[in-house]
């Protein structure tokens, strides 16, 4: 593992491409490609941002508010609100996807906390928004897309709190948006679910935390994820991997491929999920701990995940910029 300390005071961080770019101070922070003329430094407390797949895309917003911008080509096309109920408590929901018709959609929640939608950024529209909708109480955040575009999850939470990743097909939802409110395609699962991603298009590593809980300790299925396990949960068959127990604390997961995970969680680390060891960790390199969406009670790391290149960037203290790479 390698670390590299980019001195650049930023606001947020964004993978556009294989560049490293702020939105929110409009900088580009690494790399070689261009960069829009126009960048403007916002006069709002942005903190978070993702950027389109094209990137033409860009929304920057607080990940503890209500408020967005939509841009296009770092200028602004409109605000993107979300509701306010427990905003200040969780991740603020929001991803892009490419729909079949080759347009891009921005998947977030307009409406309601619990109501997900997809909305065409060039023009306005949420498709999604149709007579009949019956949204579940469900809290959305921490949206993530696979990279053929086909499916969309959620690594948010229920009421307890319990966290809880849920996914969806987009192709399926963008025919029929009533399916967006029957959050059925979930892990069968007995513990609480707070860190998942994507390993390749259908997918999607889980993990229980260490010190997480059981939802019934006499469920048939209590022994398919137990706290401090990782499965690997296949989106087209439901079927779960054999858990594995990782040696050691973790807690924010982002798959490289189908054996290794990057972890930021305390510091920056490298899991073997197939064998649950750590293989690589820089201890020096401390990372706040997230475990879950719902980050009111710790100052929530900044970081950014690039699939293509498998690099890590992550905001330090000092807001500089630590580029991981392996």
């Amino acid at each position: 593992m390698q670390l590299r300390i980019i001195d650049e005071h930023v606001e947020t961080i964004s993978w556009r491409g294989k560049d490293l770019v702020d939105w929110a101070t409009g900088i580009k922070i690494d790399g070689e490609g261009e960069w829009p003329a126009q960048q403007i430094s916002y006069a709002y407390n942005f903190d978070a941002a993702i950027t389109s797949a094209d990137g033409q895309y860009a929304l920057v917003f607080t990940k503890q508010g209500t408020k967005g911008l939509l841009l296009k080509n770092g200028k602004i096309l409109r605000e993107i609100n979300r509701s306010y109920y427990q905003a200040e408590v969780y991740e603020y929901p929001a991803a892009f996807f490419v729909a079949p018709n080759g347009r891009t959609y921005l998947a977030h929640c307009p409406v309601a906390y619990c109501q997900l939608d997809f909305e065409d950024v060039e023009t306005g529209e949420v498709v999604t928004r149709v007579e009949g909708r019956e949204p579940q109480d469900y809290f959305y955040s921490r949206l993530e897309v696979s990279a053929d575009n086909k499916w969309l999850i959620s690594k948010g939470w229920v009421w307890h709190p319990w966290d809880m990743v849920v996914a969806f097909n987009i192709g399926a939802c963008l025919q029929n948006p009533a399916l967006l409110d029957n959050v059925k395609k979930s892990p069968d699962v007995n513990a609480e679910v707070g860190v998942a991603g994507f390993i390749s298009n259908h997918e999607v590593l889980i993990g229980a935390i260490g010190d997480g809980e059981l939802m019934d300790d006499e469920a048939e299925n209590v022994e398919a994820l137990q706290p401090g396990q990782l499965v690997v949960w296949n989106l087209e068959t439901d079927e779960l991997s054999a858990p594995v127990m990782v040696k050691g604390f973790f807690g924010n997961i982002f798959p490289i491929d189908d054996t290794y995970t990057w972890d930021l969680a305390g510091c920056a680390r490298i899991i073997n999920y197939r064998t649950g060891e750590v293989v690589d960790q820089l201890e020096e390199f401390l990372v706040n701990p997230q475990v879950s969406s719902i980050i009111h009670h710790i100052e929530a790391p900044k970081i950014a995940y690039n699939r293509e290149t498998k690099a890590m960037a992550v905001i330090t203290k000092d807001r500089k910029v630590g580029l991981l790479t392996r």
